[in-house]
């Protein structure tokens, strides 16, 4: 005859704020509101910004946050 296993459980771990799929994918997770924006690029600059983005250890997306930021201030 099997002897049942026991397990014991621990707490549950804590719970987190809930974040969008959309802002969790670009890594924001302020309370702002998010919208997505899609560009076409020519193959070479997409290649030449996703090789530099990866040297400089930055997301393509984080760079051009930041050119518009510059581009058009609050």
């Amino acid at each position: 005859m099997m002897s049942a296993k026991k397990v014991a459980f621990g707490t549950q771990p804590p719970q987190k704020a809930v974040v969008t799929p959309d802002a969790w994918i670009e890594g924001n997770t302020t309370s702002e509101g998010v919208k997505r924006l899609t560009i076409d690029l020519p193959e070479s600059l997409h290649r030449r910004m996703k090789t530099g983005c990866a040297q400089r250890g930055e997301k393509m997306a984080d760079v051009i946050r930041a050119l518009l930021e510059k581009e058009f201030p609050q």
